[in-house]
């Protein structure tokens, strides 16, 4: 069976990363090419001997990587803002798609991707909710739906804190991102829907702080925020996300059931080992998201690859994309106004 010829969009720390997933850890994909529009990423790859050993063409217009000869599909890891744009424009070519959370900023525009997709049955496309793919949320997730060890989940409490970033990275690219509960709190929402089985929102509370990046109060955001969200038929979810961590990136996730509970890295670790000197016992933290979720990138990669050559159905539901936008958007707006935010029982927004 031929290998799947893929793109890569973008080039940042995620793009580059997702370069070395498909090349080293995907016998079932070749990548062909790179896009890019940032000039340091485009002298950097062009200037790559690896790309260059593997034959991988650099593109700075993205139309024209569309038209690469053989193209099968394309990973999207660009700013968010032109998630949606560039999804339809693979689309439309019959291009295999797989495009990082979220589909965009604006629902609408989001909602397009998926009705384009939904018009292309032949073309593959899935939004990158990576934490569905790690080991110990799946783990969770058998526990709770086919072992049924917690009785029925009605509570799901989950973080998402990163480490403090001193280079500026992030406040450049908060200006693209939708806001903290948007791009920050995306992967929670997208669990508590999966934990709490597909539940209706009803109702979001939303408030933040600014402790390091006072600059963020002129994109009316900021670096830490806590989001509460009611769900029609009495369940609940509970968000912190913060830019702001001093010891690493620390993701922890809680579901609790009429029966117990489940934790999936409510302590996080580097490793298993653990420094024992006059101070005490204290272990390492990973210092961002790829060291905690790299080998869940690298299955979620095989998987989106396996469906296409071997067409199967996606292992994610593009349309959930959209009810975890809902939810985003909804918070974002909580913080902003200190009112609370309400959908009717079929989950859509009353103004």
């Amino acid at each position: 069976m031929e290998p799947l010829n893929i793109a890569v969009v973008g080039l940042g720390r995620m793009g580059k990363r997702h370069v070395h997933t498909l090349l080293y850890r995907v016998p079932r994909a070749r990548v062909v090419a790179v896009c890019t529009t940032d000039s340091n990423e485009i002298q950097w790859a062009k200037n790559n001997e690896e790309y260059e050993e593997f034959g991988i063409k650099v593109y700075d217009n993205y139309d024209d990587m569309l038209a690469h000869p053989g193209l099968q599909a394309v990973w999207i890891s660009t700013s968010t803002d032109v998630h949606a744009s560039q999804s339809l424009a693979a689309i439309s070519k019959g291009i295999h798609t797989l495009c990082e959370k979220p589909l965009s900023t604006d629902i609408a525009e989001a909602q397009s991707v998926v009705d384009a997709a939904n018009q292309n049955p032949s073309v593959k496309v899935m939004a990158g909710f990576s934490r569905r793919f790690d080991a110990s949320y799946r783990d969770a997730g058998d526990k709770v739906f086919q072992q049924q060890s917690i009785g029925v989940p009605f509570m799901v409490r989950s973080n998402t804190c990163d480490l403090r970033d001193e280079t500026g990275f992030f406040v450049r690219y908060a200006a693209r991102n939708g806001g903290i509960f948007v791009d920050c709190a995306i992967h929670d929402i997208d669990l508590s829907l999966w934990y709490l089985n597909n539940p209706v929102p009803k109702a979001c509370w939303a408030a933040g702080t600014l402790q390091h990046h006072p600059e963020l109060k002129d994109l009316s955001d900021v670096d830490n925020a806590v989001g509460v969200v009611e769900f029609w038929g009495g369940k609940i979810a509970y968000f912190y996300c913060s830019r702001t961590q001093a010891h690493g990136h620390d993701v922890c996730t809680e579901i609790t059931g009429t029966n117990g509970k489940l934790m999936v890295n409510v302590i996080p670790t580097q490793n298993n080992v653990v420094l024992a000197d006059e101070l005490g016992m204290r272990h390492e933290v990973q210092p961002e998201y790829w060291q905690r979720f790299e080998d869940a990138f690298a299955l979620e990669a095989n998987e989106f690859v396996e469906a296409i050559v071997k067409n199967k159905e996606l292992p994610l539901k593009l349309e959930t994309g959209i009810t975890v936008m809902k939810i985003g958007q909804a918070l974002q707006q909580a913080l902003l106004t200190g009112e609370v935010t309400r959908f009717d029982e079929k989950g859509e927004r009353l103004d």
